[in-house]
């Protein structure tokens, strides 16, 4: 396994869409392990492919305490999403030490493949369905902070900016 590179905002490539996953052979079974432990070493409870520079459908997640209830979404998709509407504090992996609070849906259904190729389908609520929606937004190239005003967006760039400098 190895720990990869998270693209930090606002490199230009979390804005690429990802492309579906043809086929789930060794390199994206390799491609899930890396994933998750990165995820884990970061530390995080989500990451998308995108934010590590590989533009296909590919998400893992886990947002236990004892970080042992990995889930892999490929090709995911949300099928149903609820009215109801939560207001939560997020953070990002490619942001990092920015906290704002983003609206979503409280509840998602959602149906993918798993890393050996099997369809499912899942309901998911809370921090999960938070967690769901936001990783799905890095597969069509956004990210968390394109929801803040544009003075807050404007801000997080340039503190991001020069960070990296």
């Amino acid at each position: 396994m190895a720990l990869l590179n998270i693209l930090t905002y606002p490199d230009k490539r979390l804005h690429t869409v990802a492309k579906p996953v043809a086929k789930i052979d060794d390199r994206i079974k390799t491609l899930v392990r890396d994933m998750a432990e990165t995820m884990y070493n970061a530390p995080g409870v989500g990451l998308a492919a995108t934010q590590i520079d590989v533009h296909e459908r590919v998400i893992v997640i886990d947002v236990s305490e004892t970080h042992d209830e990995l889930r892999v979404f490929i090709n995911p998709e949300i099928v149903s999403s609820s009215q109801e509407r939560v207001l939560g504090e997020e953070g990002c992996l490619s942001v990092p030490g920015i906290y704002d609070r983003v609206e979503r849906a409280e509840r998602v259904r959602v149906k993918a493949l798993n890393e050996k190729g099997e369809a499912f389908e899942l309901e998911a609520e809370g921090l999960l369905a938070v967690c769901i929606q936001h990783e799905m937004d890095h597969l069509l190239g956004k990210v968390f902070v394109e929801y803040l005003s544009p003075l807050k967006q404007s801000r997080v760039k340039t503190k991001m900016k020069k960070l990296a400098a």
